[in-house]
C-alpha cells in the first residue's frame, strides 16, 4: 500500500477552509496518514506556497514538522503529534502559518516524507536544514494539495 496523505478538513486538490488561513484563525488541519512503510523511523511534513515565488520571490514555508512516530503519525486539528518537533516558518515564528496569498488564489503543497532515521535537528531550524537532513534518507512520499485565496 502506497503511502498516503488525507485531511478530514479539505479534499485533496480542493479549497482549505479559511479557519486554516494566517488572517482567519490560523489552526492546523487535521492530517491522516496511512500506508506507512514498515522500515520507516519517522516522517517529516513540510507545507509551502511555489505560487508565492510570483508575489513575494520565493517558496513561502508555511510549515515543518518532523520526527513525527509512525505508530502515532495522525494530526488532529490545531495540534501535531506527541513527541513531533516544529520549525520555523518563513513568518519567522516556529509552527503552523496558515495561508496568507498576497495576491490571488494559491496552491498550498502538504509534503509527506517517510524516513529511515530520526532527525537530529532544534525546534527552530529551517526548511533548507530539514530538506539536507532528509536528503539520502527518504523511503518514500507523498502530497496533499489545497487552494486558498486571500
Amino acid at each position: 500500500m502506497p503511502l498516503v496523505l488525507q485531511s478530514d478538513s479539505f479534499e485533496d486538490g480542493q479549497e482549505i477552509p479559511r479557519k486554516y488561513g494566517y488572517k482567519n484563525g490560523n489552526s492546523s488541519p487535521s492530517l491522516k496518514i496511512s500506508g506507512i512503510p514498515p522500515e520507516t523511523k519517522s516522517l517529516a511534513l513540510i507545507m509551502d506556497d511555489p505560487d508565492a515565488m510570483g508575489a513575494v520571490g520565493k517558496i513561502w514555508v508555511h510549515w515543518l514538522v518532523w520526527n513525527i512516530s509512525p505508530s502515532s503519525a495522525n494530526f488532529e486539528e490545531d495540534s501535531i503529534p506527541k513527541g513531533a518537533v516544529e520549525g520555523k516558518t518563513d513568518f519567522g515564528d516556529v509552527g503552523y502559518g496558515g495561508p496568507a496569498p498576497p495576491d490571488k488564489e494559491h496552491t498550498y503543497i502538504f509534503k509527506l516524507y517517510a524516513l529511515d532515521m530520526v532527525l537530529d535537528l532544534p525546534a527552530d531550524s529551517e526548511k533548507s536544514q530539514v530538506e539536507d537532513s532528509i536528503k539520502n534518507h527518504i523511503i518514500e512520499e507523498t502530497k496533499l494539495e489545497g487552494r486558498y485565496a486571500p
